[in-house]
């Protein structure tokens, strides 16, 4: 996990105008190969997230420097939140999740593969949920390691699992592999997205194992339409 200050966006605005010098096949990268995961619509599951009925006792803020404006929301069968996306590259060293990559880079996540290592950020779409505390304990609200979440962002849904845990304080962050699938920058240090990620975190869920992705879209297109049904 980690925390975003003011010099990255500045980073960031430095990387964009480097990148407006670069031939357009080097921004290519980051887009996804589809738009869509499952079969239930962006704009389906939106239409049932547009009114919050909070559920933790305060709100997060969505990056270090930032108020607390975030609440978690429930519904039938699940909870969510609005936020933004930071990149968490922890787990498994890879080509572009490492220390040299990553000013921020541990060698671990909270939930492990079936044979035990940490997860890959950079090949395994995960969502990274706040440690427990006074404001919301996610355990408690049948989210665990493993469950399955429905990630959104410019119409498109990626579905995810629940990978790892941040701070105390602060909402908003997926893997290296879920900012890719959605078209948002990947990269550690100065990518992701300021705002407009809606997170569906599905109660009571559980991908086996929980490197497999196909898995959790299997499993995540099913509860879509549950959660479509139910609420």
């Amino acid at each position: 996990m980690r925390l975003r200050t003011l010099t990255l966006a500045m980073a960031s605005g430095a990387a964009l105008l480097a990148a407006g010098l670069m031939p357009a096949n080097a921004l290519a990268t980051p887009t996804p190969k589809t738009a869509q995961e499952g079969s239930v619509s962006a704009a389906d599951l939106l239409a049932k997230v547009k009114s919050c009925s909070q559920i933790s006792s305060g709100k997060y803020k969505t990056d270090e420097e930032t108020s607390a404006t975030v609440p978690v929301c429930g519904k039938n069968g699940a909870v969510f939140w609005k936020a933004d996306m930071d990149i968490d590259c922890d787990g498994q060293r890879t080509t572009n999740c490492n220390e040299d990559r990553d000013p921020w880079f541990q060698d671990d996540t909270a939930f492990h593969q079936s044979d035990g290592k940490p997860l890959k950020s950079e090949s395994l779409p995960y969502v990274v949920v706040p440690s427990t505390s006074g404001i919301w304990n996610y355990s408690n609200a049948g989210i665990n390691g493993g469950g399955v979440v429905a990630v959104i962002y410019d119409n498109k849904v990626e579905y995810a699992v629940v990978g790892d845990t941040g701070p105390q304080d602060i909402i908003g962050e997926a893997s290296y592999a879920t900012a890719k699938a959605l078209g948002i920058d990947p990269d550690p240090a100065t990518g992701g997205a300021d705002s407009g990620v809606t997170y569906i975190l599905f109660k009571n869920s559980k991908v086996s194992p929980i490197e497999s992705h196909s898995a959790a879209v299997s499993l995540g297109d099913q509860l879509a339409k549950q959660f479509l049904a139910n609420n």
